[in-house]
């Protein structure tokens, strides 16, 4: 054989084992971004209230073992704040405290889809699915008063609904839970170090937050050779 085609020949050689051998595994693979707002709940919002929402966004990786099965491997970031003054509590009003926290997590989560969703051609595909997982986030408040650890291990889980517009794209809307294990995402947390009423939260309660998203992701079907 001449030598100039050894080379291509044995480039064309490798690709067709390598697309061969994961072409099964690439129609699991999928690669997504998501967009929606962050929502957080705690001493200054004891309830989720819509006017906290502050923008988020997110970039995943999903692996489908199966049609019931999914995993997920996704870093997101966004921005949660609350004020005081939005309150209908005495107590909260004569406080008067707000706060902004910037915050990075990684998480990575199960997929349980109710539907065996199903990645076909022609399929009409769709599915309402659960998910639960663990994660950790990295947070920065606007003003820390204290010498606080700003990180936690969190527990994600939600519902979410996907949706297979047209292969290989997929649509997804997506509101999950993040329980946290700190007390300081919005400066007011851990044991009272002032006696001053007015600048207590309640150690009892730890800070979550919440991402309410739309995502769009797309699915690997085959490994394209030069």
């Amino acid at each position: 054989m001449n030598h100039r085609y050894l080379l291509p020949t044995l480039a064309a050689g490798i690709c067709f084992f390598v697309t061969s051998g994961t072409a099964l595994f690439a129609q699991k693979i999928e690669i997504g971004a998501g967009l929606g707002g962050f929502n957080y709940k705690g001493d200054i919002a004891p309830s989720v209230r819509a006017r906290f929402f502050k923008p988020a966004g997110s970039l995943f990786f999903r692996y489908n073992p199966s049609q019931a099965l999914s995993l997920r491997a996704e870093v997101a970031g966004g921005v949660i704040g609350a004020a005081d003054k939005h309150s209908k509590d005495p107590f909260q009003q004569q406080r008067n405290l707000s706060f902004t926290t910037r915050i990075i997590e990684g998480s990575a989560v199960a997929e349980y889809n109710f539907l065996n969703f199903q990645e076909r051609r022609f399929a009409v595909n769709w599915s309402p699915y659960v998910f639960g997982g663990i994660g950790y986030s990295k947070f920065n408040p606007n003003v820390q008063t204290s010498a606080y650890k700003t990180s936690s291990f969190t527990l994600p889980y939600g519902v979410g609904i996907k949706y297979q517009i047209r292969r290989p794209w997929n649509i997804g809307i997506e509101y999950g839970a993040r329980k946290t294990f700190t007390d300081y995402l919005d400066n007011l947390g851990g044991e009272p170090t002032s006696t001053d009423k007015l600048q207590q939260g309640d150690p009892s309660l730890k800070d979550n937050y919440y991402y309410l998203r739309l995502s769009v992701s797309y699915t690997f079907y085959k490994i394209v050779c030069p």
